[in-house]
């Protein structure tokens, strides 16, 4: 199959944009949300006509919610704070509005929010080296069975760096901001991206033992022999539930935009990871150990 073929290509093309996002990120970052560093987010709804957000002379996050609300992220208000921010969101009065919500998030629990997200991006990590290591515990031949764990997290990491990369673009250019849906979705990310790779690893090993009693038995052609009857799978997997998400992004409420953008990347390049990446990589480890 022409992927294994070329498989350098492919490696080199998921390298280089690993590579542009870890840049990104470091050099630009992410701006943190409220959830991680504390503040307020007020919700109003406008009784008539919602003002257009040039207006607001406010220093925050404005989000329109529905057809006439929006949704305000700011720093920590006072009480005097507060009022005067309805007031300046009514225009002195001009746009009578209602609040419908309010909500304030000390510092303390934006770390707390951050050290539990570390927390549990490592813990699924080494959930999925243990459960796929422990699956494929009888394959030993020509890769062992740990090393496919070791793939399955690489793919992970690039399934996962990529998204962010977006996202780093995303804060820079329209202010998105890193929130507690942001640390779903990268969670959400590694689960559907690992189901997608563990279909392609388990159609190989499947093929392995087919082929045990072979002398003749290539690896190289089981692994585009496994890719080739997984193939339309698991795009056609994959492109409905990509489908499903760009429907919440085009018409979902905004808050959860930017939670389906990223979902949708990660579900495009984990799709990718799977079938470019993933497989090419079990190929060269074992070209590796035969030198």
């Amino acid at each position: 199959m022409f992927i294994i073929k070329h498989k350098r290509i492919f490696v080199g093309l998921s390298t280089l944009l690993v590579i542009i996002s870890l840049a990104l990120l470091l050099i630009w970052g992410i701006r943190p949300g409220i959830d991680f560093k504390g503040g307020a987010i007020i919700e109003v709804t406008y009784t008539g006509e919602r003002p257009v957000t040039a207006d607001l002379k406010i220093d925050a996050l404005i989000q329109p919610t529905g057809e006439k609300g929006y949704i305000i992220k700011i720093h920590d208000l006072s009480e005097a704070e507060h009022s005067a921010l309805l007031e300046a969101l009514s225009l002195g009065g001009k746009y009578p509005l209602s609040e419908t919500n309010f909500n304030s998030i000390g510092p303390s629990v934006g770390r707390e929010l951050t050290h539990k997200a570390i927390i549990a991006v490592v813990l699924v990590s080494l959930a999925i080296i243990c459960f796929i290591a422990f699956a494929f515990r009888k394959v030993s031949r020509p890769v062992s069975s740990w090393k496919y764990g070791l793939i399955a997290i690489v793919t992970l990491l690039h399934d996962v760096a990529i998204p962010v990369g977006i996202f780093v673009l995303l804060s820079r250019a329209y202010g998105a901001e890193l929130d507690a849906l942001f640390v779903v979705a990268v969670l959400t990310i590694l689960g559907l991206s690992v189901s997608d790779t563990i279909v392609i690893f388990d159609r190989i090993r499947e093929n392995l033992k087919g082929e045990a009693s072979s002398a003749k038995t290539n690896f190289e052609d089981i692994v585009a022999k496994s890719l080739e009857q997984s193939f339309s799978r698991s795009i056609a997997t994959s492109l409905t539930v990509i489908l499903v998400l760009l429907s919440l992004f085009f018409f979902g409420p905004a808050p959860t935009k930017y939670f389906a953008l990223m979902l949708t990347a990660g579900m495009f390049f984990g799709t990718y990871s799977s079938i470019f990446l993933a497989s090419p990589l079990l190929v060269w480890v074992a070209e590796r150990q035969k030198k």
